[in-house]
């Protein structure tokens, strides 16, 4: 029995598929995670070239796959366990490699145009209540690495932060005047996100004590005891572990800070778009996911709302 396809050993990666790459690291702009994820869906399709050429693989062999290959190629995928949101995610990677192909080899089409994937329940990130927050916000730091930590959930939390963005930050994103985060995002996408006020006075705190951390030549705003841009899973960690510490849900991740954000202000505001703006999505539709929002309860807003929705009953 061959194994799964994303299951198997690193396999040969062809010269096309590794001059994409390549070509995703210089003139994308893409973040060190999106990259390994696009590494990580482009090698599973490798691994299932390899297994239906019987451990062959070879830049012919990419170029004169057919959608029923990509199907094919999917449905095994799908009975392996994957999600139907991961194999979206994954036939988005390789729908961006045949576009490169017929961009700039001259390749002839695109094989996975016309194939769907199966759908999957959709499923909300685990969010905080607002007690849960302020539960997990309410310690006081007894050291630097408790004064970092308190900075960074106060951050993700007042200003709904990717975790990959959070890490990216420098110093000098920080506006403590306008009350104000820079944040580089998806597709180098730069905003401007309001900080709290609880979230400034921790950072306030935790600045002096970061420069005593601080590595030559570093600039990240948030550093590792050994004075380096503190890693992701790193934050993640720490973030269990104060959970625990809080008696609450060891669930909790940066993601769910996030998701609680969105869902907080917009329970207390109402503003939608306000909320994609700071979120950083480009679609509307993401915003509705992350905030719990249904289609009847934005159709109903709508309604009552907008003077073009629908006819207003008429009065006797």
């Amino acid at each position: 029995m061959n194994p799964p396809c994303d299951e198997q050993d690193s396999p040969v990666i062809p010269p096309l598929l590794d001059e994409y790459l390549a070509y995703l690291i210089s003139t994308r702009s893409l973040s060190i995670q999106t990259q390994q994820h696009y590494r990580r869906d482009l090698l599973a399709l490798v691994r299932c070239i390899t297994i239906q050429n019987q451990n062959k693989i070879s830049d012919a062999a990419l170029t004169g796959l057919r959608s029923q290959d990509i199907r094919y190629f999917i449905a095994r995928l799908h009975g392996d366990g994957l999600s139907g949101r991961s194999l979206a995610r994954m036939l988005s990677a390789w729908r961006g490699f045949y576009r490169y192909l017929i961009r700039h080899h001259r390749h002839n089409d695109n094989p996975c145009l016309d194939v769907r994937v199966p759908k999957s329940p959709q499923k909300l990130p685990h969010a905080l209540s607002p007690d849960e927050a302020a539960q997990l916000l309410a310690f006081n730091p007894a050291d630097t690495l408790a004064t970092r930590d308190l900075a960074i959930f106060e951050l993700f939390y007042s200003s709904g932060l990717r975790l990959t963005e959070l890490t990216q930050l420098q110093s000098a994103d920080i506006d403590f005047n306008e009350g104000t985060v820079r944040v580089t995002g998806k597709g180098n996408k730069t905003r401007i996100v309001p900080v709290g006020e609880l979230a400034l006075r921790a950072l306030q705190a935790w600045l002096p004590l970061r420069n005593t951390w601080l590595a030559p030549g570093e600039t990240a705003l948030f550093l590792s005891q050994r004075g380096h841009r503190i890693h992701p899973r790193t934050i993640a960690y720490r973030l269990q572990q104060r959970a625990r510490l809080q008696s609450l849900d060891d669930r909790v991740h940066p993601h769910a800070l996030r998701h609680s954000f969105a869902s907080h202000l917009l329970q207390s505001s109402g503003d939608l778009r306000a909320v994609q703006e700071m979120l950083g999505h480009s679609s509307i539709r993401s915003t509705q996911v992350y905030t719990h929002l249904d289609f009847q309860h934005l159709a109903k807003i709508y309604d009552q709302a907008h003077p073009r929705a629908r006819k207003k009953p008429k009065s006797d």
